[in-house]
């Protein structure tokens, strides 16, 4: 979810970010090196994780908005980089035994009630860090000039530029702010999954993308909420455990996500091209 919400600002802006699974996977590998070997806290490793995924998301931006690649070829070149330094860090293994500040992340509760028959309610201490991506990203959007800068820019950045954003500036930020929600995301994962897996977000990308556009984002630009997002990623959620409920085998879950994510962009273009040609209309009766 965590992610989706950085994925969700590219898409704005008319691109597209399929390295995020990858920057994920790198920051969970550096985070977790540094907490087997140097130790440290929490709030420390959070910055480290941050700051790694905004260097990597900051490398997208580059190409992307000062080197004008495709965004498609350049995360796809960045994705195929990033994996490649995984693998050759940590030879394909696990890395265990991970301090408990982290480890023990995903078992921590707010207002824990224990019941008299066992078991417990609680608020997971790690939906803090979903709820703070959430409003961060609201109020971003919503209440900033950079905000308002990734709409104009996805809508038309030929007329962004002449009101006066520079689009190179919001591209790059963009990606920028994709890395960092990836950083946080690769904090949670680490605390849920108590290990670190170089091979466990293979294929995440395609997921982040289609919460993303099944919450209404518009892959061509110009549009997406985070209330849609936000409801793209429980759809998903409810999708993917529905099916391991009913013992669906995992190909199938991604043949799901590739529907949805196929169905979803076909509807934005159908939509777009309709559009168009209302406007055309209303040209030649002019």
């Amino acid at each position: 979810g965590i992610a989706a919400l950085g994925m969700l600002l590219v898409i704005i802006t008319g691109g597209i970010d399929v390295s995020i699974g990858s920057v994920i996977t790198v920051v969970t590998v550096v985070i977790g090196q540094f907490a087997t070997q140097v130790g440290g806290n929490l709030f420390f490793l959070i910055i480290i994780a941050c700051v790694t995924g905004a260097i990597c998301g900051l490398a997208n931006g580059l190409l992307v908005a000062h080197l004008r690649l495709p965004a498609i070829v350049a995360t796809l070149g960045t994705m195929s980089i990033l994996n490649g330094l995984v693998l050759l860090v940590t030879n394909g293994k696990y890395i265990r035994e991970l301090p408990e500040y982290i480890s023990g992340l995903g078992q921590q509760y707010l207002f824990k009630v224990e019941l008299p028959e066992g078991g417990f309610y609680g608020f997971p201490v790690i939906w803090l860090f979903w709820i703070g991506a959430i409003i961060l990203t609201w109020f971003m959007l919503r209440h900033t000039v950079i905000g308002r800068g990734i709409y104009a820019v996805g809508g038309n950045p030929e007329s962004a530029a002449r009101v006066g954003y520079r689009t190179k500036r919001v591209l790059t930020f963009a990606y920028v702010y994709a890395g960092i929600m990836a950083g946080l995301a690769a904090v949670v994962h680490t605390g849920i999954n108590r290990i670190v897996d170089p091979l466990a977000f293979d294929g995440f990308e395609m997921e982040v993308i289609a919460a993303v556009v099944i919450g209404g984002a518009n892959v061509l630009g110009g549009s997406g909420s985070v209330l849609g997002t936000t409801i793209g990623v429980l759809f998903m959620g409810v999708i993917n455990n529905g099916m391991v409920l009913l013992h669906i085998p995992t190909f199938y879950q991604k043949i799901a996500v590739g529907l949805v994510i196929l169905i979803a962009i076909s509807i934005d273009v159908v939509q777009q091209t309709m559009k168009e040609r209302r406007m055309v209309k209303v040209d030649i009766k002019d």
